[in-house]
């Protein structure tokens, strides 16, 4: 049996989505009984999200969308988490011990990396690569659930919405949820701030659009009621869809390296040390016209510039138009026209025009 349940809908290539639920199941293997623990406890929070997978499956289906879902609880290894997270093997959850993960050393939790990790996410990349393959980039939807109270406090939410920096989907799905009449909370009850989670490692490092939806289990405690909830779920989530537009890939953090520890800071100074080795090549290859760079990938200077001047805005440092591309050019953009720039040949030309068709 694979380690996940793949919902491959006959739709799939036309909507460009993709469910997954890392938290779906609560079974385990037959050769790990309980992990020691209450056959009782195995229905509870501390071996899966209660609803989430029904959940899933029903959203998959009203959008004629693929879904991956775990098929083993996260008591044997939690799907969300890094490779090197501490607690992808949790030997405390919820206040219980495990007892039938204290004695897993490295060489077990490996073996459960290979056997039960590893093939679900590669059943995600896979899903994303199929998309790719059509042209199309998905949106990545992760379903979970909550419990209804922490610590003997009632939580108001009804859903949670978590992101980290991409906010292109949470953002509108917010919106729409809340016009809707559903109590939310902005990452809440939970950050989606989780270096190495499902979504960080398919969404935020594949430059993909993505979002973590947390639902109160109390309202989807059951196949019915989780149906019920995912067709209330539909059109708030197809609005903020359409509001998001269509997607592009948007690189929200650092790029990082399967295999190192490299930290945040020195990924983002490696990365501008390469920003500033393109942009001395560019100004030594006064060669190269602007409209050469068009036609082969899509940019020009002026692009650089302009994605300079939108990211300076972001950090709330303005910049004026011809001073962004002046770092770029190394002059101003008249003066770098004036000394550099040649007429345009009419092959140039019709070669800008079939490349612009493409990169609409």
């Amino acid at each position: 049996m694979d380690p996940f349940e793949l919902v491959k809908a006959a739709a799939t290539g036309r909507v460009p989505l993709l469910f997954v639920c890392d938290h779906a199941s609560n079974r385990l293997p037959e050769a790990l009984g309980t992990l020691g623990l209450p056959a009782s406890a195995l229905g509870t929070h501390i071996a899966w999200d209660i609803g989430a997978a029904e959940v899933a499956r029903a959203l998959a289906g009203f959008f004629g969308a693929p879904a991956v879902l775990a098929r083993f609880s996260r008591l044997l290894i939690d799907l969300n988490r890094g490779e090197d997270d501490p607690t992808l093997v949790m030997k405390l959850s919820g206040g219980a011990q495990i007892p039938g993960n204290e004695g897993a050393d490295q060489r077990e939790i490996l073996e459960r990396i290979e056997i039960f990790y590893r093939p679900y996410h590669r059943a995600i990349a896979e899903e994303i690569m199929t998309f790719r393959a059509l042209g199309l980039l998905p949106a990545i939807v992760s379903i979970h659930s909550f419990t209804p109270s922490w610590k003997g406090r009632k939580r108001p939410w009804e859903v949670g919405v978590l992101w980290d920096r991409d906010g292109r989907l949470a953002r509108p799905l917010m919106k729409t949820l809340s016009a809707a009449g559903f109590a939310v909370g902005d990452n809440e009850p939970y950050s989606g701030e989780l270096e190495g989670d499902c979504l960080y490692r398919h969404g935020t490092m594949n430059g993909l659009p993505h979002v973590l939806i947390e639902i109160r289990q109390d309202l989807i405690g059951s196949d019915e009621a989780a149906r019920a909830f995912a067709r209330k779920l539909e059109p708030p989530l197809r609005a903020a869809l359409d509001a998001m537009g269509n997607s592009h890939i948007s690189l929200t953090r650092p790029l990082a390296i399967e295999g190192t520890s490299m930290d945040e800071t020195t990924r983002t100074e490696l990365e501008a040390a390469v920003f500033r080795r393109l942009v001395a090549h560019l100004r030594e290859r006064t060669d190269v016209q602007n409209i050469d760079l068009m036609i082969a990938g899509g940019f020009c200077r002026n692009c650089l510039g302009d994605w300079y001047r939108e990211a300076a805005a972001e950090k709330g440092v303005a910049l004026e138009k011809d001073e962004a591309r002046g770092l770029v050019y190394g002059m101003s953009p008249a003066e770098w026209k004036k000394r550099f720039q040649k007429d345009a040949t009419p092959e140039q030309q019709a070669a800008f025009e079939r490349s612009q068709a493409m990169h609409r």
